[in-house]
């Protein structure tokens, strides 16, 4: 039996990797600015992305009859930026779905790859940009095989499910450019979480303003034009505004007292900190103190499992014509958000969730600090490059590696088990843009703010950039 030994795993890890960064050379790439863009100029780029990305979103395919037979889960519209029968069909699917893939083979130390080093991560973004293009190619291949855009899929010319193919992986590679765009400077933040914020925000004013019903015969959607027009007919029923229509999947007033508490608690959790004593020894032993934020890995866990989770819904989705309806919708049941009915009519369906959810967010959680340098190793190194020591510490990296050790880590499985227990609290609540989308909303205004806050600094107090190194 042939045994590949380390090197050969090396070898054969590079080769994929310039393989893929071949690929991510493929289409254009943004250059980075020569120098730093204002933070005026960052903002109106931002917001034309933001309006190019709704343009894609609102944008209908030319060549189906419907946007998808059976609706997508709203957490995977949500969490992949998906709209469905539009030009951001794959949202933001293939990127995402392409860096985690590689960030864990890295992490494992499959892909020997020095993220630290600025030509290893130029490699590393082209081959995340070269593995999305990939699989932006096989989602959108998925989507028309299937035959979710047509009722009768077999009657469909082929050169129009090519047209369609086409559209979506061209929506799809629009959508990395736009991301890629963001992150290298021209814009704000990152096109990622831009996407995501943009889909939170539609469906929580779509939950709360929608004037018609999303079925033929239905009720309102809407809860506020509902409770209108119950108002005006004289047949307000408080209890099915309150809590009744979450049973049909309709927002409801607790859903929104629900995301009004979430979002404060959020707030206060994003801004709490656990501070480290610390000396700075080229300050002659001035003490102070090194805070670590209480939610240590922020959202990151609930949406690496939410990634995991939408891409295995939507491939079942696009096997169900091969698999069988029954055998896709039995898997389905134990991998949707649960709901209070759910909960009273299907406990075991919906424990089993909860149980798995906590457990897929406290192992990502885990791998996250790993992976992005936030281990105590990582953090030890940080503190003796710069100079501060622990009192009653020696400078020793495996020393104070362990004394962090203790912070850390319980640090780590409790803000994975807080913002899981946050995001499934929203869901059995039927909170307003769903549990995991006002918890990733939350955290991407709260980087928002402090991205802004540091610019506008900067800006006014010119002297600190040599401080900050910039």
């Amino acid at each position: 039996m042939h045994v590949l030994s380390s090197g050969n795993l090396w070898c054969h890890g590079v080769g994929i990797i310039e393989i893929l960064a071949k690929i991510g050379q493929v289409i254009p790439s943004a250059p980075r600015p020569a120098r730093k863009v204002s933070l005026g100029k960052r903002l109106i780029f931002t917001i034309l992305v933001a309006i190019a990305y709704i343009i894609l979103a609102s944008t209908t395919l030319y060549g189906i009859q419907t946007a998808g037979r059976g609706a997508l889960a709203p957490v995977i519209s949500i969490i992949l930026a998906m709209q469905s029968g539009t030009f951001a069909q794959l949202g933001i699917g293939p990127v995402v779905t392409a860096g985690l893939i590689l960030q864990i083979l890295v992490g494992a130390k499959i892909l020997n790859m020095d993220l630290n080093d600025p030509e290893g991560r130029k490699r590393f973004t082209l081959a995340s940009k070269g593995l999305g293009i990939i699989l932006a190619i096989v989602e959108a291949t998925g989507f028309v095989v299937s035959g979710v855009y047509w009722y009768i899929p077999q009657a469909v010319p082929l050169w129009i499910k090519i047209v369609v193919a086409i559209q979506l992986i061209w929506g799809g590679i629009l959508i990395i450019m736009l991301d890629e765009a963001v992150q290298k400077g021209w814009g704000i933040g990152s096109g990622i979480s831009l996407f995501i914020l943009i889909g939170v925000a539609w469906r929580f004013f779509s939950e709360l303003l929608t004037p018609h019903p999303i079925e033929s015969g239905g009720e309102i959607y809407g809860l506020i034009p509902y409770i209108v027009t119950m108002v005006k007919d004289g047949t307000l029923n408080f209890w099915h505004i309150f809590i009744e229509r979450l049973a049909m999947g309709y927002p409801t007033l607790v859903g929104l007292i629900t995301s009004l508490i979430l979002i404060i608690i959020l707030s206060y959790l994003n801004a709490a900190k656990i501070n480290i004593p610390i000396v700075i020894s080229r300050y002659g032993g001035m003490k102070t103190k090194v805070p670590l934020q209480l939610l240590y890995v922020t959202n990151i866990p609930v949406l690496l499992t939410g990634i995991l989770i939408s891409d295995i819904i939507l491939f079942l989705n696009l096997l169900q014509n091969y698999i069988g309806a029954n055998t896709v919708n039995a898997i389905r049941t134990y991998l949707t958000p649960p709901t209070l009915y759910h909960f009273i009519y299907s406990p075991w369906t919906s424990i089993t969730y909860s149980i798995v959810f906590l457990a897929l967010c406290v192992l990502f959680g885990l791998l996250w600090v790993e992976i992005a340098g936030l281990n105590p190793e990582a953090q030890a190194e940080n503190l003796i490059n710069a100079g501060l020591d622990i009192p009653g510490m020696r400078r020793n990296p495996r020393v104070l590696a362990s004394y962090l050790s203790r912070y850390i880590y319980p640090l780590t499985i409790f803000s994975s088990i807080v913002v899981a227990s946050i995001s499934l609290t929203g869901d059995i609540f039927g909170s307003y843009g769903t549990g995991t989308g006002i918890l990733l909303a939350v955290g991407i205004l709260f980087n928002y703010y402090q991205m802004l806050l540091y610019e506008r600094t900067i800006e006014m107090y010119p002297m600190l950039k040599r401080f900050v190194g910039e």
